[in-house]
C-alpha cells in the first residue's frame, strides 16, 4: 500500500522546454530554480524546474516526443487537467496576460466570478502556447483559505491552488485516490450562465469534489461534468499527458494510473527529485 502525503509538484510535458519556461517567466512571474538532464521512470529528457510562490512546476522536454495537445479537448473531456494559479488582482494579471503572444482562451470573454455555492471565485480559463489548460483564480476577500491569506507578491501569481482532472465516475475516482491518503472535502455543485463562459461549454453542469493530502499544500479536484467526453488512453510523453508528483511512502519511485488515465508519480522522501546533471545555464 503506497501511502502519500503531499504533492511535490506538477509536471508539464513540453516540446520545447525553454520557450516554454520563457512564457510561464513572462505570465507568472515564476523563476527558474534549475535546468538539466533527468533520468526518469519514463524515459530521459531535459528537465526545467520553476518555481511559483511555494509550488513548483517542472517542465519536461522528452527525448522521444509524444503526441502534440489536440486542438479539440474540452473541459469534460478524461484528459482535461488543469492547474489553478492564485492571484490577488485578477484584472490587473488578466491585462497583464493580454499583452503577451501565445495563449488561447477557454473562457468565454472577461474573467466569470461564480455564484457564492460553487465558491464565489473570480476565475478564467485558457490554454498556454502549447495547449496545457490553466486556470487564473481569485478568491473573494471575504473567503480567503487560510493558505493564501496575507500574501503580497511582485509577481502576477501567487502559487498553485490546485490540480483538477476531468473524471468519469466520482465514486471510483475518490476511491483510488482515498486508497492513497487523500481525504475527501464536501463537494460542490457547479452550474449557471458563469460556469458556461468559464469552461467554454454551452451547457456546463459539474461536480467538483477537493481531496487534500496531509499536508497543507495545493490539492486535487476531481471534475465530473454532466456531459462527459470519452478519451483514448495518454502515452507518458504527450503534451496533454500532465502528471502530479507525489511525495508518499514507497522504496523508490512508483508510477501510477488513475480509472480514467491520468498520470502520477510518488517519490520517497529521500527522492524529491529525479537524477539530473548539468544542462544549460541554472538559478
Amino acid at each position: 500500500m503506497i501511502q502519500v502525503w503531499r504533492i511535490l509538484r506538477f509536471s508539464l510535458v513540453t516540446a520545447d522546454a525553454a520557450r516554454l519556461g520563457a512564457f510561464y517567466q513572462a505570465a507568472f512571474g515564476c523563476e527558474q530554480r534549475s535546468a538539466g538532464r533527468a533520468s526518469r521512470l519514463d524515459g530521459g529528457a531535459i528537465q526545467v524546474s520553476l518555481a511559483l510562490g511555494c509550488e513548483t512546476v517542472e517542465l519536461l522536454q522528452y527525448d522521444i516526443p509524444g503526441a502534440a495537445y489536440p486542438p479539440a479537448i474540452r473541459a469534460c473531456d478524461l484528459r482535461f487537467q488543469h492547474l489553478a494559479i492564485v492571484v490577488s488582482d485578477m484584472a490587473q494579471v488578466w491585462q497583464h496576460l493580454r499583452t503577451l503572444d501565445g495563449w488561447s482562451p477557454i473562457t468565454v470573454g472577461a474573467p466569470q466570478t461564480l455564484p457564492a455555492s460553487s465558491g464565489g471565485v473570480t476565475a478564467f480559463k485558457f490554454r498556454d502556447p502549447e495547449g496545457h489548460p490553466l486556470e487564473l483564480l481569485e478568491f473573494p476577500a471575504s473567503h480567503v483559505p487560510p493558505k493564501w491569506q496575507g500574501i503580497h507578491a511582485a509577481a502576477p501569481g501567487l502559487g498553485i491552488d490546485h490540480s483538477a482532472i476531468s473524471v468519469s465516475n466520482i465514486a471510483a475516482s475518490v476511491d483510488f485516490y482515498e486508497s492513497l491518503g487523500l481525504k475527501k472535502r464536501p463537494d460542490s455543485d457547479n452550474h449557471g450562465p458563469s460556469q458556461g463562459a468559464l469552461d467554454g461549454l454551452d451547457h456546463s453542469r459539474v461536480a467538483v469534489t477537493p481531496l487534500m493530502a496531509a499536508d497543507a499544500g495545493p490539492h486535487l479536484e476531481l471534475l465530473c461534468y454532466r456531459d462527459v467526453a470519452a478519451a483514448p488512453p495518454m502515452a507518458w510523453n504527450d503534451i496533454a499527458c500532465t502528471k502530479i508528483i507525489f511525495e508518499g511512502d514507497c522504496g523508490a519511485p512508483h508510477a501510477l494510473t488513475d480509472p480514467d488515465g491520468h498520470h502520477s508519480i510518488v517519490v520517497p522522501a529521500s527522492q524529491k527529485s529525479f537524477p539530473t546533471s548539468a544542462f544549460g545555464a541554472t538559478t
